[in-house]
Parts: structure tokens; C-alpha cells; sequence
């Protein structure tokens, strides 16, 4: 089984996270997949950012959900990495969509609805994407379990990931009583027993965020489905 190399954020080690620059790099340095985060404006915009707040990577204070999308299109998202990024924008998950749609690269969206359950999140991304016909080459993971309840709802047919960063008994029964197909972990929750049952079980697995050679090589060695890094052009050496 071949493992799928994902760049986390973009390549964000090299590039501000989360920003067409990250995304662009990630795709020149040959990564199968991206991986980013959503979360929505006041006007109900999805937008590429990880934190609720926008303090760390951008110019801003306060949270996403306080500013519309023209208020956070001002913020410079770029600078505070280094200056020869400054002058980059929060993109908005459709600006996005319409650059990777003709590439040939898988999308995780994970959705940043733990700390804020964002109102009918699940269903304004679905119908992006379901605009932009790219359902069937996306995964929508989140770390809250009532969101992947409801993006079963929405379809039977979608990819979906339930995130753990922590362990939990009968953690692969658990994920498909939620409906998830897909579990993706923190790489130290990763063994053999698991990869092992989750293949049994009909789940993918996908580990992040994995950036050490040997923890990489780990992750190959066990064909796992996936590998999300902030260094995909070091994944990829080891392919």
C-alpha cells in the first residue's frame, strides 16, 4: 500500500501556514496531499487559519468569528514569518478550492470546530466542495464528535477522519459508531496493533504531525495511509 505524503498547513516549515505561498511550495515539492484547517467569519465565510484567534499568524487580535471576511482579508499574514512573505492574505477556502482543483493532490480540511461549534459548518463546506466537484478527493476530519455525526448525515459517501490526539478504549469501534471511515492520530498513538486493526476494520489511518526522519520512516514501514508534515519534501525523500 502506498502511504500519501500530506503537507501540513502547506509547507509550512518553509512557508507561512496556511497561505497560498505554503500551498503553492507544498505542490512544487511534490506532496499527494494538503492538509488545512477551516473556520468561519462573522458572515459565515470558511477561511484557512488554525487558531481561533488570529493573534499568532497575522497582524490581528481577537477571533475569526468576530471579523467578516473583508475585515480579515486587510490582515497580513505573512510578515510575522519572515518579510519576504508580508502582504499575504487568510485565504478563503473557495479561493483555495479554485487553485487545487486542477492539480492532482488529495485535500484534508479539518474542520476547527472543537473549541467553537461553529453553526452549520459541515454543511457550508460540503457544498463547496460539492460546487467545485472535489467530494471525492477530499477528507474532512475533525476532533469533534458530533461533527462527524452530522457530516454522516449530510452524506454516507463522504471521507471522514475523527482526530485524536489522545487514547481512548475501543477508540476504532468508537470512531465508526460516529460514522468516521477514518481515524487520523498523533504520531504517539501509533502501533502496529492498531494500523493492524484499523485494516482489519475497514479504517484508514493517517498520523501527524510527523516530521523526524525515523518517526516518518516509522510511519512508512507500517503503510500507514497517510503521513501529515510540516516537511514534505523530507517525507518524500523517504519514499
Amino acid at each position: 500500500m502506498k502511504t500519501e505524503i500530506y503537507a501540513h498547513r502547506g509547507s509550512s516549515l518553509l512557508a507561512p501556514e496556511n497561505t497560498m505561498a505554503a500551498f503553492q511550495l507544498a505542490f512544487q515539492q511534490g506532496a499527494q496531499g494538503i492538509e488545512t484547517d477551516v473556520q468561519l467569519t462573522k458572515d459565515n465565510i470558511p477561511v484557512l487559519i488554525h487558531d481561533e484567534r488570529v493573534n499568532r499568524t497575522t497582524n490581528g487580535k481577537g477571533y475569526v468569528k468576530d471579523y467578516t471576511f473583508q475585515q480579515l482579508k486587510q490582515l497580513d499574514a505573512g510578515a510575522w514569518f519572515n518579510t519576504e512573505f508580508a502582504g499575504a492574505t487568510v485565504p478563503s477556502l473557495e479561493e483555495f478550492l479554485k487553485w487545487f482543483g486542477g492539480k492532482p493532490l488529495t485535500l484534508n480540511i479539518e474542520l476547527k470546530n472543537n473549541k467553537i461549534d461553529y453553526k452549520n459548518m459541515e454543511s457550508i463546506v460540503y457544498d463547496l466542495l460539492y460546487s467545485y466537484d472535489l467530494l471525492d478527493r477530499t477528507i474532512l476530519s475533525t476532533f469533534n464528535p458530533n461533527s462527524v455525526e452530522r457530516l454522516r448525515k449530510i452524506s454516507q459517501h463522504l471521507n471522514c477522519a475523527l482526530l485524536r490526539s489522545r487514547r481512548k478504549k475501543q477508540l476504532i469501534t468508537y470512531a465508526k459508531e460516529l460514522g468516521a471511515n477514518a481515524i487520523h492520530i498523533k504520531y504517539r498513538l501509533l502501533s502496529n496493533s492498531l494500523v493492524q486493526q484499523c485494516k482489519r476494520q475497514g479504517l484508514q489511518v493517517r498520523v501527524y504531525t510527523v516530521n523526524h526522519p525515523r518517526q516518518i520512516k516509522r510511519c512508512l514501514d507500517l503503510e500507514v495511509n497517510g503521513v501529515i508534515t510540516d516537511v514534505p519534501n523530507i517525507a518524500l525523500s523517504h519514499l
